[in-house]
């Protein structure tokens, strides 16, 4: 009754706009300015291809090495309005963001997926100096919320980011790789053996964060890793 009273008196809007909107989620306008990624794509790293005409085939970097995860996915292009959220999340500490921002990854889970595939949501981790400094995890913030929406189990214990390497967003390519190896470890690798695990972070760019820790959980002997981020960097 006082939840019910408290949005006659305080309606809920839309965390970006501010126009109306359903309590913990964005207005329609704001989601329908999204660019989602949708085929035709990588049916491995699920980069999106400029051209609609062609079906999912492997992009050129999945042909010549195979991936440490079984799939991975994004809701959509990182720019405009998903942009703007996940900056006022990340780096403006509005994290209130979590629950809309979550909210948008169980609409795809339910859509495009079946989270019944999946036996434990696990969050790229931050490093204690990097933890320190923000005041939370974006990441576990957004994996927390999901994992209560979708009724699902989530482990922020045991995938440890062991290395303070510098910000991925200050380097390119090579320079990622080769920043995030050995940055990463299993604290309890029975949690994760035989494990279908949805590994959740906020932005796929190169790929290197997420590859370096889906290489640490099939190490402690997960089934397989689904990677699901919110946004993808793209060239379209």
């Amino acid at each position: 009754m006082l939840k019910a009273f408290l949005a006659l008196l305080l309606p809920p809007v839309c965390p970006i706009c501010s126009e109306d909107a359903q309590e913990g989620r964005f207005c329609k306008k704001c989601i329908d300015g999204i660019r989602m990624i949708k085929s035709p794509m990588c049916p491995s790293c699920g980069t999106p291809f400029i051209s609609q005409e062609c079906e999912d085939h492997l992009c050129g970097i999945c042909i010549k090495k195979k991936m440490p995860f079984s799939m991975a996915r994004s809701i959509g292009i990182y720019e405009g309005i998903l942009m703007e959220a996940i900056h006022r999340f990340k780096y403006n500490g509005k994290t209130s963001m979590a629950k809309p921002l979550a909210g948008m990854m169980a609409d795809a889970l339910e859509t495009r997926l079946d989270k019944s595939g999946f036996d434990l949501i696990v969050a790229v981790p931050l490093h204690s100096a990097r933890l320190r400094e923000r005041g939370f995890n974006q990441s576990l913030l957004m994996a927390k919320e999901l994992a209560r929406i979708c009724n699902m189990p989530v482990d922020y214990l045991n995938l440890k980011r062991t290395c303070a390497t510098e910000p991925q967003v200050n380097l390119k390519g090579k320079e990622r790789l080769k920043n995030v190896r050995n940055a990463f470890s299993a604290a309890d690798k029975g949690v994760f053996k035989g494990k279908r695990i949805l590994l959740i972070d906020d932005v796929y760019t190169t790929g290197a964060t997420i590859m370096e820790c889906s290489r640490v959980l099939k190490r402690a002997g997960a089934e397989s890793i689904f990677v699901f981020t919110l946004a993808r960097v793209v060239n379209l």
